[in-house]
C-alpha cells in the first residue's frame, strides 16, 4: 500500500511539475510572441490611416459643383465634424466594448471560431471595429484564414500607434454604406442630402445599419429592411445607455426622408467641363510632380454657373428630335477662362467630349485667319476681288480645284473683302490665298495654335483642315482679346488634401498674335454677318438672327456637308458652337442645319439680357467711314447700299460714289435700247 501511495505521490508530482512547466512555457511563449510582435510593431512603424480621397470641385465664386473620384465617393472628415448620433449608433452596434478592449474582442472570437469549426466554414463574423478599419484600409474582403490573421496584425499595429477617436475617425471616413458611398460624409449627402454633422438620431441610426449589408440594408434597396434595423440599432443604443428612452420613441416616430434623386441631379452639374478641367488639373500637377491620384484635391475651376445654364438650357430647346450631337464652349475675353463647357446632348449616353476631343472640318468658320493673314499681307476690307466663278490650277498645273458656294450662285462683279467675310463667299477665298501664298497663312494658323498643312492645295482656305472646337473658340477669342494671345484654361487653383495650395493661376504675360488694328477690323468686318446690306447673291449669313439680336456682336459661321459652326463674340465673352454627326453623316434636315445658330444666339442673348449694349472700341489706327458697297468709294445720299465701317487710315478712300456710278457699261446699253440716237435727233431737231 505504502509503495502504491508514494507511486501515486510521485506520478501527480511529476504531472504538477509537467503543467507548471507547460504553464510556465505558455506564458513565456505568450510572453515572447507578444514581445515579438511588439518589436514587428515598432519596425513596421504606423499603418497609415490615409486613402485616396475624392477631388472637389469649386466654380470660379468657391462654390462645390462636383467631385471626382479615383475608384469609389470618398470625402474625409474629422471626427468633431461627425454627428455624436452616429458615433454612438456606430460603436452600439458594431463594437460596444470598443472603448475597453485592445482590438481584440476575445469573448466574440471564441465563440466564433466555435461556429466555425462545426460549420467547417468561415462565416461567422467577431470583426472589433478596429479589425474591420484595418481590412477596409489594408485587406480584401475574402474570407481566408490567411487574412484574418493578416487583419489581426494590422489591428494591432493600429492599436499601438492610434488611439480610440483615430481609429473610429478612420472607420467612419473608409466604410462601404451601399451604391458607391465609402465614409459617413459621402453617404450622408447621398442618403439625405447633407452633411453627416447635420444627421438627426433617425438618420444616424439608419445609416449605421447598412455597413452590416449594404445591398441588403440599404434603404433604397429595401426601405422596410433598412428601417427594421434602424429600429433594432435604436434599441442597442437604449440599451447602452446612449439615448433614452424617449429619445429612441421620437426616432421611431421620425419620417425618413430619402434625397438620393437631389444628390444625383447635383452631379450632373458640367460634367464635360468637370471631365475636361479633371485633364487639365492632371497636366499642372505633373508640372509640379504632384500625381493627381492622390486624391484629395480641391480644384478651384473657372466655371460660371449663369453660363453653364444658360449654355444648357440653349443646346436643350435647339436640338432637333435626331442623332444631331452638340459641342459648346464659352470663354472670357480678356483671361481666356472657360466659363461653360458642353460636350455633348446626354453625357450618361456618351462621355465623350465634342468640344475638347472631336476634330473636324471648321469650313467657312476658318476665314477670319486667313483674313488676318491677308490684312498683313496689303489687303484692307475694301479689298476688291473679281468673285464670279472660277478654276484654280495647282501643284504646278497638274490638278485643278472648282469651289462652290453654298447655294451654287456666284455675284457678277467684284466684291471688298467686308462683303465677302458677311456673305462667306468662296471663290474670294480661294483667291485671297492665292495672292498671300500659302507660307503666309500657315504662319497665322501656327501663331493661333492650329492645325496646319505644308501641302499646297487651295481647298485650305475653305477650312478642309480639322480643328477641335476648343481651339477655334480660342482662336476667336484672341482676335476679340485685340490680337492678345489669351491661353484658355479652366484651372484658378488646386489646393492638396493638407490644405497646402500646390498651384495658384496667375496671368500670363500676353503675346499680341496680330496687331490690334487687324484684330479691331476683323471684329468689325465679322459684324457684317447680321447686316443686310451686304446680302448679295447670298443674304449676309447671319442675318436670320438679326430680329433677336439685343446686343453688337461679330461671329463667324461655318459649314461643311457634315459639320455646322458658328463662333462669335461680345467685347467680353466668346463662344462657339458646333453640330453635326458623330460619324459624320451627311446634314440634309433643315433643322439640323439650324441648330447651331439658334443654341449660339439663345445663348448670348441669355447671358446679356437686362446689360446695356457694349460697342467694340476702335484702336487708334483706325477710322470709321461710310461706304458705297458696290464701289468701295465713300458713300453720299445717291448710293444706296451704304454701311459705315472701319479701315486703317491710309487706306480712307477718297473719291466719292455718284449717280454716275450708276450707269456703267451693261447700264448704258440698257438705257439706249430703251432711247436711241434717233430719239434724241428728233428732238433737237
Amino acid at each position: 500500500m505504502k509503495r502504491q501511495s508514494y507511486r501515486k505521490k510521485q506520478k501527480r508530482q511529476k504531472w504538477m511539475k509537467h503543467t507548471a512547466f507547460t504553464v510556465v512555457a505558455i506564458i513565456c511563449a505568450v510572453a515572447v510572441s507578444l514581445g515579438a510582435l511588439r518589436l514587428y510593431a515598432q519596425i513596421t512603424g504606423a499603418p497609415p490611416l490615409t486613402m485616396t480621397k475624392a477631388s472637389v470641385f469649386l466654380d470660379s465664386n468657391g462654390n462645390r459643383i462636383g467631385d471626382f473620384f479615383t475608384a469609389e465617393r470618398r470625402y474625409w472628415v474629422e471626427l468633431d465634424e461627425i454627428s455624436p448620433y452616429l458615433l454612438d449608433a456606430t460603436v452600439a452596434v458594431e463594437d460596444k466594448d470598443f472603448y475597453t478592449h485592445s482590438g481584440f474582442d476575445f469573448s466574440r472570437i471564441a465563440s466564433a471560431l466555435l461556429k466555425d469549426l462545426k460549420t467547417q466554414s468561415k462565416a461567422e463574423g467577431a470583426s472589433t471595429i478596429t479589425m474591420q478599419l484595418a481590412r477596409n484600409l489594408y485587406l480584401t474582403l475574402d474570407k481566408t484564414w490567411t487574412r484574418k490573421i493578416q487583419e489581426a496584425f494590422y489591428a494591432y499595429r493600429l492599436e499601438v500607434f492610434y488611439n480610440k477617436d483615430e481609429i473610429l475617425e478612420g472607420y467612419l471616413n473608409t466604410v462601404n454604406y451601399g451604391h458607391g458611398m465609402y465614409g459617413v460624409e459621402a453617404a450622408s449627402r447621398y442618403y439625405f442630402g447633407k452633411s453627416s454633422s447635420d444627421l438627426t438620431l433617425a438618420e444616424a441610426a439608419l445609416l449605421a445599419g447598412i455597413p452590416k449589408g449594404p445591398s441588403i440594408y440599404s434603404p433604397i434597396n429595401d426601405y422596410e429592411k433598412a428601417i427594421n434595423r434602424q429600429k433594432v440599432i435604436l434599441r442597442l443604443m437604449e440599451e447602452q445607455n446612449y439615448i433614452s428612452a424617449e429619445a429612441k420613441e421620437r426616432a421611431n416616430e421620425e419620417q425618413i426622408v430619402l434625397k438620393n434623386e437631389q444628390w444625383a441631379a447635383t452631379k450632373s452639374v458640367a460634367p464635360y467641363f468637370l471631365d475636361a478641367a479633371w485633364q487639365e488639373a492632371e497636366k499642372i500637377l505633373e508640372k509640379e510632380h504632384r500625381n493627381i491620384r492622390e486624391g484629395g484635391w480641391v480644384i478651384k475651376t473657372t466655371l460660371n454657373q449663369a453660363h453653364q445654364k444658360a449654355a444648357e438650357e440653349s443646346v436643350a430647346s435647339n436640338m432637333p428630335d435626331s442623332d444631331l450631337q452638340v459641342g459648346f464652349v464659352s470663354m472670357e475675353v480678356d483671361s481666356g477662362h472657360v466659363t461653360a463647357l458642353v460636350g455633348g446632348r446626354d453625357y450618361s449616353k456618351s462621355s465623350f467630349n465634342r468640344v475638347t476631343q472631336a476634330v473636324r472640318q471648321p469650313g467657312s468658320a476658318i476665314k477670319p485667319l486667313l483674313y488676318a493673314a491677308a490684312l498683313e499681307n496689303g489687303f484692307s476690307p475694301l479689298t476688291y476681288l473679281e468673285v464670279g466663278e472660277t478654276i484654280f490650277t495647282y501643284d504646278n498645273g497638274r490638278a485643278t480645284y472648282k469651289p462652290q458656294n453654298v447655294n451654287g450662285q456666284f455675284a457678277d462683279g467684284a466684291m471688298s473683302l467686308a462683303q465677302a467675310i458677311a456673305i462667306s463667299d468662296n471663290i474670294y477665298a480661294v483667291k485671297t490665298l492665292e495672292k498671300i501664298g500659302y507660307e503666309a497663312y500657315s504662319d497665322i494658323l501656327k501663331r493661333f495654335d492650329l492645325n496646319y498643312t505644308d501641302a499646297d492645295n487651295p481647298s485650305i482656305a475653305l477650312g478642309t483642315i480639322e480643328t477641335s472646337l476648343y481651339k477655334l473658340t480660342s482662336a476667336y477669342n484672341t482676335i476679340a482679346a485685340n490680337g492678345k494671345k489669351k491661353e484658355p484654361t479652366m484651372i484658378l487653383s488646386i489646393q492638396d488634401g493638407d490644405g497646402k495650395m500646390v498651384y495658384e493661376y496667375s496671368k500670363p504675360k500676353s503675346e499680341q498674335v496680330i496687331s490690334e488694328e487687324d484684330a479691331f477690323l476683323l471684329t468689325d468686318m465679322m459684324t457684317g454677318i447680321f447686316d443686310p446690306v451686304y446680302s448679295d447673291y447670298s443674304p449676309a449669313t447671319g442675318v436670320s438672327l438679326r430680329p433677336r439680336m439685343t446686343h453688337t456682336y461679330a461671329a463667324k459661321s461655318g459649314t461643311t456637308v457634315s459639320d455646322q459652326w458658328l463662333v462669335g463674340y461680345t467685347p467680353n465673352v466668346t463662344a462657339g458652337v458646333w453640330n453635326g454627326y458623330d460619324q459624320g453623316k451627311t446634314l440634309s434636315v433643315q433643322a439640323d442645319m439650324a441648330a447651331s445658330k439658334q443654341v449660339w444666339i439663345d445663348f448670348m442673348e441669355a447671358i446679356n439680357k437686362g446689360k446695356p449694349n457694349e460697342n467694340f472700341k476702335p484702336p487708334k489706327g483706325v477710322e470709321g467711314v461710310v461706304i458705297d458697297i458696290e464701289t468701295g468709294k465713300l458713300a453720299t445720299d445717291s448710293c444706296p447700299k451704304q454701311r459705315f465701317l472701319y479701315v486703317k487710315k491710309e487706306d480712307v478712300p477718297e473719291e466719292k460714289c455718284s449717280n454716275n456710278e450708276f450707269f456703267n457699261e451693261d447700264s448704258w446699253n440698257d438705257f439706249l435700247d430703251l432711247f436711241p440716237f434717233e430719239t434724241f435727233n428728233d428732238v433737237f431737231n
